[in-house]
């Protein structure tokens, strides 16, 4: 089944950025998955059981290094952009 998991991560700790950048490189290395990033959050972005995997051990990595929280949705169906009503695509 696909699957959509958006993805915000909060490190509690002043070098937060080091932390978001090395789990975004991370989830990225997977090839079996679509990343998108943006300011705000990270689109994955494949099969449901592939997502699963992947987020349960990054959460893991990140949880033993640094103190974090995360906020995360999850969707049936890949949710990208391109699949919009045409009505709602930017111009």
């Amino acid at each position: 089944m696909k699957a959509t998991c958006e993805i915000s991560l909060y490190p509690l700790q002043e070098d937060y950025r080091k932390v978001i950048i090395g789990f975004i490189l991370k989830l990225k290395k997977n090839k079996k998955l679509k990343v998108e990033v943006n300011g705000l959050s990270t689109q994955l972005f494949g099969d449901y059981d592939v997502i699963m995997d992947v987020i349960k051990k990054e959460f893991k990595s990140v949880f033993e290094d640094n103190r974090a929280v995360f906020i995360f949705k999850m969707a049936q169906g890949e949710r990208t952009k391109e699949a919009l009503p045409k009505k709602l695509k930017s111009k």
